[in-house]
């Protein structure tokens, strides 16, 4: 199994409509919630955020290598089409 990590903000907007992607996607494919995720809240776990490079949350490295990073603006839509890439490379 690939190493995936997301690291989130608490309050942060995007990071909840990203947790919410992730559950309805993982309702409309069970095999996303074969994918193991590690989560680092940005403030919490600053000693392992601080080895990444992104700017905004939430973001995604699949084994080291950043597959996503939201942005200012991003609709809900393009959150979980972001979202679905990055667990559908997690699986392959």
């Amino acid at each position: 199994m690939k190493d995936v990590k997301l690291f989130y903000m608490n309050g942060c907007p995007y990071c909840v409509q990203a947790f919410r992607a992730l559950e309805e996607l993982k309702s409309e494919n069970g095999e996303y919630s074969k994918v193991e995720m590690k989560m680092y809240e940005e403030y919490k776990d600053a000693d392992v955020v601080s080895k990444y490079d992104f700017y905004y949350n939430p973001s995604i490295f699949i084994d080291e290598k950043k597959v996503y990073e939201a942005h200012p603006g991003e609709s809900y839509t393009e959150c979980k089409a972001q979202l679905k890439a990055a667990l559908d490379q997690a699986l392959s």
